[in-house]
């Protein structure tokens, strides 16, 4: 592949350079749908001034990287991240790609998965929205009950961008027999499964399906560090046995959390703003107390995240 890089709202930062990055975290969120009144909206400075401390606090604890996870359904806003770029040190990477069918607004629901992939390489090698930044990756979601045509559609689109421009293909996908049919999907469109981020796979009891996807090639991401609703002790035990049965190249770990919510006052959504923090304070240290090496933590933090997100050197050259 060559030289490769990690594709930032500032820019491209070679691969090399960037250290200890969060996977999968929130940092302008709302859920509410394209069609509520105000829907995505709010003043760029107001929202770095209720981010700031936890980006401070984050940076403090050692991480150099986020990738914000927020995409089209869910309140993907330029204006604020490329602020919020301007005013921390952290390394952001933006998203293409579509949520969920039930937030996907009439404007995205008739395209072919041609057309809808064409979009997407368009953000990935030139600038979303006419912007100039570029996404750094593809972030997708499937309904939890099982996939519509429409997100069928998406994710057949996702691997012809991804095939076109190297980019991962993030899914957030709840439950292990739901991964697989995600993974048979993209699959059948010929995405090579390394490609692929099976987001909160911690929502899924059974290791045995965390080893079938790592098997398959497929990232498998814990990403419930530090949640109140997340047993600590038993994701520590989910990481060390799928590092134990030798797929610790495979793992992705981070919190996500976040984020400032426009449809609540001053931003602060519904039981308070979770930070970045604990991988580096908690999740880290227990890791170290069950065995894992120095070396094995710096892959899981910095080589398995910036190797998932990496994009070849020639598409920034597009």
């Amino acid at each position: 592949m060559g030289a490769v890089y990690l594709q930032t709202v500032n820019g491209a930062i070679p691969a090399e350079q960037v250290g200890l990055t969060l996977p999968h975290e929130h940092l302008f969120t709302d859920l509410r749908g394209p069609s509520a009144p105000g829907y995505a909206q709010a003043d760029p400075e107001g929202v770095a001034r209720v981010l700031a401390p936890f980006l401070a606090a984050a940076h403090a604890a050692g991480v150099r990287a986020l990738v914000e996870c927020s995409t089209v359904g869910v309140g993907r806003n330029l204006g604020v991240l490329r602020h919020l770029a301007a005013t921390t040190p952290i390394h952001l990477v933006a998203p293409a790609g579509l949520y969920r069918d039930a937030l996907i607004a009439p404007a995205w629901r008739d395209q072919g998965a041609e057309q809808l992939a064409e979009a997407w390489v368009c953000d990935l090698s030139e600038g979303i929205e006419g912007t100039g930044v570029r996404a750094g990756f593809l972030k997708l979601a499937v309904s939890d009950d099982g996939l519509t045509s429409l997100e069928v559609r998406n994710l057949r689109a996702a691997a012809q961008a991804s095939r076109q421009t190297g980019a991962a293909v993030a899914v957030h996908t709840v439950g292990g027999a739901l991964a697989r049919r995600v993974m048979e999907t993209l699959e059948s469109a010929g995405l090579d499964l390394h490609r692929f981020i099976w987001v909160h796979a911690n929502l899924e009891p059974n290791r045995a399906l965390h080893l079938e996807a790592a098997r398959r090639g497929a990232y498998v991401e814990f990403d419930g560090v530090g949640a109140a609703w997340q047993i600590q002790s038993a994701l520590v035990d989910d990481a060390v046995a799928l590092i134990e049965a030798g797929y610790a190249g495979h793992l992705l770990l981070s919190h996500d959390a976040g984020w400032y919510d426009p449809s609540q006052p001053g931003g602060r959504p519904e039981g308070g703003f979770r930070g970045f923090t604990a991988l580096a304070e908690e999740f880290v240290p227990a890791l170290r107390a069950r065995g894992v090496t120095a070396d094995l933590i710096r892959q899981l933090t910095v080589d398995n995240p910036v190797g998932a997100f990496a994009l070849p050197g020639g598409l920034q050259m597009a």
